[in-house]
């Protein structure tokens, strides 16, 4: 779901001496599984090299095993052309499958909706009654959400100031909370969202489900947006999008 073009970080740790022979994978590839790769499966790889589908911290990456299986190389292979040709297998054994599984944990998560429930597409985002930037992704996607072209799942946290997760609480726990929600991001800085003096624990143990899940998927700042792209797999971006990334979480402008 959520690819990596460098990785230089993960090549400093993952670039080490073999381990001892492991039945289930050879030497190389056994030793980067020992330093918390996740070895996913094996794939055709050109030139002599074995393919190896793994994820380190959340993320897809490649692993060749030399034709004499002593060495690993980790990152991407790009033939003549420059087509990186680690993408397809990392999107099939990783991405997809990991995709599914984080669309099905939003899905079961505690969200405010925007939008119709006809709407064809839908983005989850998590959001922070105090963050700006939410307030300004809320802003772009008023064409597409008024227009019924997208439906935006609002994931609510509180983590930015100390007052978020009452305000956070005091939206989802509103007797119209879509009404609310529109009503905060409205105003903007003028916005009179006053927090819960007293978070129920049902509403706490929402927001600390959604922070975890947060964190889970691998995203550390708000807002943090979540779609699926032309092939269907499940992409995120950080921060407000810039315009021509705005069409591809939104799709076309209404």
């Amino acid at each position: 779901m959520l690819r990596l073009t460098h990785l230089p970080a993960l090549l400093a740790t993952l670039l080490v001496m073999p381990l001892a022979q492991a039945e289930e994978w050879p030497a190389p590839i056994k030793a980067i599984e020992a330093r918390g790769a996740e070895i996913i499966q094996r794939f055709d790889a050109p030139s002599g090299l074995q393919g190896y589908a793994a994820r380190f911290n959340g993320q897809g990456v490649a692993l060749y095993l030399t034709a004499d299986g002593e060495h690993v190389l980790v990152g991407s292979l790009l033939n003549a052309q420059g087509e990186d040709l680690s993408r397809e297998p990392l999107d099939k054994l990783v991405y997809g499958p990991q995709g599914k599984a984080m669309l099905s944990k939003l899905e079961k998560s505690s969200w405010i909706t925007d939008g119709k429930a006809s709407a064809p597409r839908i983005v989850y985002v998590f959001s922070d009654p105090n963050c700006p930037y939410c307030n300004l992704f809320w802003k772009q996607a008023r064409p597409w959400v008024e227009a019924g072209a997208v439906q935006v799942r609002h994931v609510m946290v509180g983590m930015l100031r100390q007052d978020s997760a009452a305000k956070a609480a005091a939206l989802l726990s509103a007797s119209d909370p879509q009404a609310a929600l529109h009503e905060h991001e409205a105003a903007g800085k003028a916005s009179t969202l006053q927090g819960l003096k007293k978070i129920p624990d049902a509403i706490q143990q929402q927001l600390d489900h959604n922070l975890g899940l947060m964190a889970e998927m691998g995203a550390s700042a708000t807002p943090a947006i979540f779609y699926k792209d032309a092939s269907g797999q499940l992409r995120q971006q950080l921060g407000a999008p810039s315009a021509e990334l705005l069409i591809q979480i939104l799709g076309p402008r209404p």
